[in-house]
């Protein structure tokens, strides 16, 4: 079973960096390969990530974020936002995001199409290229695994591989001649 979340993580972040909340994907994302369950503290926890792990280093004369942040094999894109607390207050809380980074469904399907996939084989190949297993795809296509398995058979003829890395190596080479370039976001500085 795989622990690395494909869900966003989001975290509210006090003026200190200090978490004062946060949702399950979140620690899942930033406690990789450490299972969640065996943090006692999550809340410190998350804040020596941050400092640690999401602070851009580079960016001495602001505080700044990031733009990306690598958990196992899996990248994402993190952004911040700052909310001023409708001019009530002098603080300024913090909400990070921290999203998987992948190809959308349009690019897939524009690769994709030379392959005279199936809507559905689509799907699931979009499903494969963002990490999850068989049993992860079928909960989220609402089918069994041994329908995702049958769906990946059939893509592998089509593609003319063998192996569902191999389905993912020639998405993703396509995708290599040029460098990764995140998504333009603007980040949180003071």
């Amino acid at each position: 079973m795989s622990i690395v979340s494909a869900l966003p993580g989001l975290m509210l972040l006090n003026d200190e960096l200090q978490p004062i909340a946060f949702n399950s994907e979140a620690v899942l994302i930033l406690a990789f390969p450490t299972r969640p369950e065996r943090i006692q503290q999550p809340p410190v926890f998350l804040k020596d990530r941050i400092r640690s792990g999401l602070l851009d280093r580079q960016n001495n004369s602001n505080l700044a974020f990031v733009n990306t942040y690598r958990s196992g094999r899996r990248q994402y894109i993190c952004r911040a936002f700052c909310i001023d607390g409708n001019g009530q207050e002098d603080t300024c809380r913090t909400v990070l995001l921290l999203e998987r980074h992948s190809s959308t469904v349009a690019e897939l399907n524009d690769l994709l199409s030379q392959f005279d996939l199936t809507p559905r084989e689509v799907e699931t190949v979009a499903l494969l290229v963002e990490g999850l297993t068989s049993k992860e795809i079928a909960n989220r296509m609402n089918i069994s695994p041994n329908t995702v398995k049958a769906f990946l058979r059939l893509v592998m003829v089509k593609m003319n591989c063998t192996t569902r890395s191999g389905i993912v190596g020639k998405i993703v080479g396509s995708h290599s001649k040029e460098p990764f370039k995140p998504a333009e976001h603007t980040l949180f500085s003071r």
